[in-house]
């Protein structure tokens, strides 16, 4: 028997307003009608499918059906649109919602173009979540996000993953922070010892490079800061608060900031997943993000394939 749409739209909602209190709201029920659709929802799932926190989250189970609301809503209303089926006078124009993830240093520097692309179409709303390009699948095999940017290479079930770049960071820092800390007579010593930037506790890039360079046999533990947006790292890095890991597509133009030791580079890799589902919404933001990645410089080369795919 198939997931009657209604409850499955109700428990979309539920999850994406957090409540079952706002949700009735939104979808001008009463609390109790919205408590009933869900338990009939889970009856005939056989699970149970999300867990009563603050905001409401969903389990493995409920994955599955919010990615399933989630297409089929998709599916609709790009139906309706190419059928030319109007909304009401009092209703504003049928839009594609669409929800992806980005890493932050993506957002700051070459996605700006797909956001000026959204900005000129009349086809969907789009949702933009700040998350770390390393863990973005999470979102997209739980049906939080249709798209997103990631370092991985191998796409989740029932998505589609190709080549968009490689974003090279580069160990730089202040001239008056070079001449203080790193002047160069032994720098494996100064690395140790020299303040360094980080974007947030789970960012690795300066301390892998450290490790790199000084070896495991170092037992002095450098000043650390965090500075989560990628802008304000970049500018904490330049007011010499310490060095930093900064990509190429955000190296500052007026020299502000001077490159430590060529060899002092890293390289991220980036991907672009998405459902493979048929939609054109898909398929014109897809394009709008490989255009900003080539247009940035981003694509070099990939040793094998390009486009990786997986069937659902």
């Amino acid at each position: 028997m198939d997931f009657v749409a209604e409850h499955l739209q109700t428990f979309k909602t539920v999850i994406e307003a957090g409540s079952m209190e706002r949700a009735a709201q939104q979808l001008n029920v009463t609390p109790s009608a919205v408590s009933q659709r869900l338990k009939s929802l889970e009856k005939q799932a056989g699970s149970v499918l999300f867990i009563r926190s603050r905001p409401i989250r969903t389990t493995a189970g409920g994955d599955v059906l919010l990615r399933l609301a989630r297409e089929i809503q998709m599916i609709s209303t790009e139906a309706h649109r190419s059928l030319g089926l109007e909304p009401a006078t009092d209703e504003a124009p049928r839009r594609i919602d669409l929800s992806i993830a980005v890493n932050a240093d993506s957002l700051a520097s070459w996605f700006a173009p797909v956001i000026e692309g959204l900005a000129a179409q009349e086809m969907m709303s789009c949702e933009i979540l700040r998350h770390d390009e390393a863990h973005s699948t999470e979102l997209l095999r739980s049906g939080q996000v249709m798209g997103a940017v990631s370092t991985k290479s191998t796409p989740v079930q029932g998505c589609s993953a190709v080549y968009l770049g490689t974003m090279r960071y580069r160990a730089m820092a202040s001239r008056v922070f070079r001449d203080r800390w790193l002047p160069g007579i032994d720098s494996r010593e100064e690395l140790a010892t020299a303040p360094m930037v980080n974007f947030d506790r789970t960012d690795d890039l300066q301390g892998a490079l450290r490790r790199r360079v000084t070896g495991t046999g170092v037992s002095v533990t450098p000043v650390q800061h965090f500075v989560p947006d990628s802008r304000a790292f970049v500018a904490a890095v330049s007011a010499s608060l310490g060095w930093g890991m900064v990509p190429d597509v955000q190296a500052p133009v007026d020299g502000s900031l001077v490159v430590l030791d060529p060899s002092w580079s890293s390289e991220v890799k980036l991907f672009w997943q998405r459902w493979k589902v048929p939609s054109q919404a898909l398929d014109l933001l897809t394009a709008l993000v490989m255009d900003a990645a080539g247009k940035a410089g981003l694509r070099g080369s990939e040793t094998g394939p390009n486009v990786w795919t997986t069937d659902r």
